[in-house]
């Protein structure tokens, strides 16, 4: 979606508001697809003392999966995004977003906010158990039993350690 800013940046206009729907669900980020729903982007676009500023906000349902228990995430989560625009730059820095032409693009702006904003870790909540790596049941919904007698092969050598010394 682009927004043409010139007037903004001309100073015939002080204030752009903004309210929209991007629709991001064909993005697959981390064998998941976050943004199923669209997001809600609303806010304004505003000029004073030859400086444009962005301030919205965008809603959105993270979905995703746990890492753990691989239980289905539905979070709703709300992004502030503030942004100084500006149409050139001497230098490469990121607190700056340059505007081409006047034209604002601001789904690329909106879907590269919502991506560094994600959580590294999902996790269905904090005291996450996951998944029994033998049988596969949710320790979540219980003990499966599996643990108690089954000893990880990486640390067999270690067992035989112990044993030996008995």
């Amino acid at each position: 979606m682009l927004i043409n800013l010139k007037e903004l940046f001309t100073g015939k206009r002080e204030t752009l508001s903004l309210d929209c729907a991007l629709d991001f669900s064909n993005l697959e980020y981390q064998g998941n697809h976050p943004f199923a729903q669209p997001v809600r982007v609303s806010g304004e676009v505003s000029a004073d003392a030859d400086v444009v500023i962005l301030r919205a906000v965008a809603d959105f349902v993270y979905d995703s999966a746990c890492d753990r228990c691989l239980a289905e995430i539905h979070r709703q989560m709300r992004l502030p995004i503030d942004r100084v625009l500006v149409t050139s730059l001497t230098d490469e820095d990121d607190e700056f977003v340059l505007v081409d032409n006047y034209q604002l693009a601001l789904d690329e702006l909106v879907l590269e906010e919502l991506i560094l904003s994600l959580p590294t870790k999902n996790l269905c909540r904090e005291d996450c158990r996951g998944i029994c790596p033998i049988c596969g049941k949710d320790i979540n919904m219980g003990l499966c039993g599996c643990r108690n007698h089954s000893t990880d092969p990486r640390l067999a050598v270690l067992e035989q350690l112990t044993d030996q010394t008995d």
